[in-house]
């Protein structure tokens, strides 16, 4: 049962990190904040760290860990570009 749980939670992890490239690739073509929530891109980011330290204090270094990482990395660069969008937009709309 816990190599069940264990198969689930990588297949969790699999599936929400799938989407963070093509949400990246939206964030840096886009150069818009348009559609996206930086109080859910914290609260994702939150929990990937959450799952992280879990996993450490735990000292179950399973492969769901290793999942973890690239997630959180990838959810920390769509928030540096919401940044960085934002600025854009700044400066658009002060050329207006």
């Amino acid at each position: 049962m816990e190599l069940l749980a264990e198969i689930l939670e990588t297949m969790m992890i699999i599936g929400f990190g799938v989407s963070w490239p093509l949400s990246i690739y939206k964030s840096y073509t886009s150069k818009s904040t348009k559609g996206k929530s930086i109080l859910f891109l914290f609260c994702i980011a939150i929990g990937y760290i959450c799952g992280i330290f879990s996993k450490l204090i735990s000292h179950n270094l399973n492969l769901a860990f290793w999942f973890y990482i690239p997630n959180v990395l990838m959810v920390s660069t769509d928030i540096v570009l919401y940044f960085r969008n934002k600025k854009w937009e700044a400066k658009e709309s002060e050329k207006k």
